[in-house]
């Protein structure tokens, strides 16, 4: 048996009867003779142990005595009540039990042999306070709520948890100082109680083992498995956090004690409307026993009649007591089958729904026939409320999940304006709530300072077009071979004239590539070729292996020769891949910087918009500062990227090029957010020049010449005033001390272009073995000290 507990406490337990033992000396005086004659039988036998009344802390001493103190008790241990109450003697708050009724003892004998209980809910700070509580109340006179419940969590002879609650009757206890105590007044009780947390506040005030709690409570408990599973489950529908099989083995663990089934297992099955199937879920460690191992089932392959018609008509439990005896019945039929083959011996299939509309199906299943049935299915019916508030939240959240995923990859909002379109949704939200009818407004900031730059595979489209040329002549070759065989031994004229049809695309398409010769060749050849060859196939063993051959290499998703452009497309999404990822990451090094807004997209290359300013960051303070500082982290990053291609390259199918470029626009813009387009434009008339000129000035030309401005090495920054020029060309200096370009800078006039004239460019060679470490980027303070030079 276990000792008084080594916690710290205010209480020093003596154990005593003497308060008991007073009222039987009351009743030894009694004029009913039975009364006085048990009440003389019981203090006579108690009195040759004077310690019995005056407490002691010797445990060893309740085995000692045990037989007086089971007279001493008989009156509160009736034994025509000790198979059914669950009670026992003990000290408060303790875990030392004596004098148990016959039914505790048996619930601790199926624990197990040696097994001890403990009180769930004791820590250590909370059971001192508890403790000056009850001194506060019984001592001193204050009236302190301090009523809390307990349990003791023990297990049965099948290993299933139950759970009892413990109350305590304190109708023998007395509560005695050591000394004299110290004085307590209203005021240091409101300090207390102002700091509940404060334990040594509370050792301060009443110090450990200052008073003594001389004699015993006695410990009424109740089996409370059922509403404390209830519970459990309700709470662990609740967490937010289902990312794996925890949460479905805590709610499982509970069913097993609401049940008190401990083989029993649990499976969720979600039930789609739409296609009329069920479905997995997709969180690790929740199985469903209908699905076995496959991800979805249709209804009617799942279930039969009876049982589709009590969960999707009825919305009614459906009970398989018996598994192999149905099953055995229906000859196997599903969901008997499913079951059968997993070894399952009943089941119990319960729909989640509401008003009507089924949500899924909850299954409980064990390994024991008969353990569920259509009697304890009726435990179900106090949980199911709670099972399916859980699940239309998770449907709500799943919802929400994909709108986020969607808002993610397909409509992100940066995270620099965010808190614009966040104040905009609280006053449409605010609004809306209100009943007045509001509508989302657009998304405007003013006198922000734009960055443009693209890094762009260089003549993509000839690549392009190259590439399908080949694969276009390929194909058609191999189809003329083809074709030749079957005029060679058949001499069928209409083949005759496919060859000749043939050997016109091929002359079509061998100088020059027309914007319609790819549809063209794929209309003719699924047209006019594909039912030839099959017919091809079906004639001899001869044709089949040639056709083999000539389809192994038509691609399955293009129904075409599918090679020189494959090897184009691939390498186009190697370099795209490989420059947003330079950019992606210092992109965030940026931002640390000064928050701006970024956005960047991938074309045949890639490009990106950059807008700064006080608009954006709204608290922060703007400074040109920081637009000069973002200038240059910019060219910094685009040479970056250009060793990031050069590196890569070699590695490529098709050895592609990149030209990079700037535009450095003087002055301020606005911009908005188009709804309709779901991305950020320049707003106006007078801005509109900054987007015309974005999308024409890399088709430019030098002025007086057939050279275009975007070439391979170098990279080109465009602008229209002088001190934007002296600006970069301080930049290019200062980088070029880095290694970032090798010294050779020009300085060009453009072409006009359409509605725009008098641009002028700086194009500076990029050093493609920079001397600086692999992967190094400059502080910012290195930054901002070029700047102020």
């Amino acid at each position: 048996m276990k000792g008084f507990t080594d916690k710290i406490s205010p209480l020093e337990h003596h154990i005593s009867f003497n308060k008991l033992l007073k009222q039987y000396d009351e009743m030894a005086q009694s004029e009913d003779s039975y009364l006085a004659s048990k009440a003389n039988y019981i203090v006579n036998a108690q009195a040759p142990y004077p310690e019995l009344r005056e407490g002691f802390t010797d445990i060893s001493l309740l085995e000692k005595h045990k037989e007086v103190i089971q007279i001493i008790l008989q009156d509160l241990f009736s034994s025509v009540l000790t198979t059914n109450e669950i009670k026992t003697a003990s000290t408060p708050y303790t875990n030392i039990t004596f004098n148990s009724s016959k039914r505790f003892e048996r619930i601790l004998e199926a624990a197990g042999q040696n097994y001890e209980p403990e009180i769930r809910n004791q820590e250590e700070e909370v059971s001192y306070i508890m403790a000056c509580v009850v001194i506060l109340n019984f001592y001193y006179g204050f009236n302190l709520d301090f009523k809390r419940p307990f349990f003791y969590d023990i297990p049965d002879a099948n290993g299933v948890m139950r759970h009892y609650r413990i109350l305590y009757n304190a109708d023998f206890i007395e509560i005695l100082p050591k000394s004299t105590p110290l004085k307590i007044t209203q005021k240091d009780v409101d300090e207390l109680l102002e700091n509940i947390d404060n334990v040594e506040l509370w050792k301060e005030k009443i110090p450990p083992n200052s008073f003594i709690s001389k004699g015993f409570v006695i410990s009424n408990m109740f089996d409370v498995t059922a509403e404390h599973s209830i519970s459990e489950i309700k709470s662990n529908l609740i967490v937010n956090d289902k990312s794996g099989g925890n949460f479905i083995k805590g709610v499982e663990n509970t069913f097993k004690s609401l049940f008190g089934l401990p083989n029993m297992r649990i499976g969720f099955a979600v039930y789609n409307s739409k296609d009329e199937q069920f479905e997995r879920v997709s969180v690790n460690g929740i199985d469903s026993f209908i699905l076995q191992k496959k991800k979805v089932e249709t209804c009617n392959e799942s279930l039969c009649k009876a049982s589709y018609s009590k969960l999707i008509d009825q919305n009614r439990f459906f009970v398989i007591s018996d598994v192999e005896k149905y099953y055995k019945l229906s000859g196997g039929m599903p969901p008997y089958k499913g079951l059968h083959d997993q070894k399952i011996k009943s089941a119990l299939l319960a729909p989640i729904a509401k008003d009507g509309r089924l949500l899924g199906v909850l299954e409980l299943v064990s390994d024991k026939a008969n353990d569920l049935n259509s009697v304890n299915a009726k435990k179900l019916e106090d949980v199911i409320p709670y099972i399916v508030s859980a699940v239309l939240r998770s449907l709500e959240e799943e919802e929400n999940l994909i709108d986020a995923v969607i808002q993610n990859e397909c409509t992100s909002v940066h995270s620099s304006v965010y808190w614009k379109f966040k104040e905009e949704a609280k006053r449409f939200i605010l609004e809306d709530q209100e009943g007045l009818q509001p509508s989302f407004r657009e998304i405007v900031f003013d006198e922000v300072y734009p960055l443009y730059g693209q890094t762009d595979i260089k003549d993509s489209s000839q690549a392009r077009n190259t590439a399908i040329q080949r694969d276009l002549m390929i194909q058609l070759s191999e189809i003329n071979s083809v074709l030749s065989e079957a005029w060679e031994k058949n001499k069928l004229p209409i083949y005759e004239e496919l060859i000749f049809r043939v050997n016109n695309h091929i002359d079509d398409i061998k100088e020059v590539l027309h914007t319609n010769s790819e549809q063209a060749v794929f209309d003719f050849v699924n047209d006019e070729i594909n039912p030839v060859f099959a017919h091809l196939k079906k004639s001899s063993k001869y044709y089949q292996d040639l056709l083999l051959s000539y389809e192994s290499k038509i691609d399955m998703g293009t129904g075409s020769y599918y090679d020189h452009r494959k090897n184009y497309d691939e390498s186009v999404t190697l370099i795209n891949k490989k420059l947003a990822a330079v950019i992606d990451k210092k992109q965030e090094e940026a931002q640390k910087m000064y928050p701006h807004y970024f956005e960047r997209y991938k074309t045949d290359g890639v490009e990106h918009n950059m807008y700064i300013g006080d608009s954006i960051t709204g608290a922060r303070e703007f400074d040109l500062l920081y637009l000069s500082n973002l200038r240059l982290w910019q060219l910094q990053v685009m040479c970056e990227m250009e060793n990031k291609h050069y590196a890569l390259k070699s590695k490529l199918q098709v050895q592609l090029d990149v030209a990079s470029l700037i535009l450095v626009y003087n002055g301020s813009l606005s911009i908005r957010f188009r709804m309709d387009e779901k991305r950020f434009d320049v707003d106006g008339t007078y801005n509109a020049r900054y987007e015309i000129i974005k999308k024409r000035i890399d088709k430019s030309y030098i002025k007086g010449t057939n050279q275009r401005l975007t070439q391979p090495g170098k990279i080109a920054i465009v602008y229209s005033q002088k001190k934007d020029e002296l600006e970069y060309l301080r930049y290019i200096k200062f980088l070029k001390s880095k290694g970032y370009f090798d010294g050779k800078v020009e300085i060009v006039e453009l072409e006009g272009l359409q509605g725009v004239s008098g641009l002028k460019a700086i194009r500076a060679s990029v050093c493609y073995n920079p001397n600086n470490e692999k992967g190094k980027t400059y502080s910012y303070n290195d930054l901002l000290d070029e700047l102020k030079a």
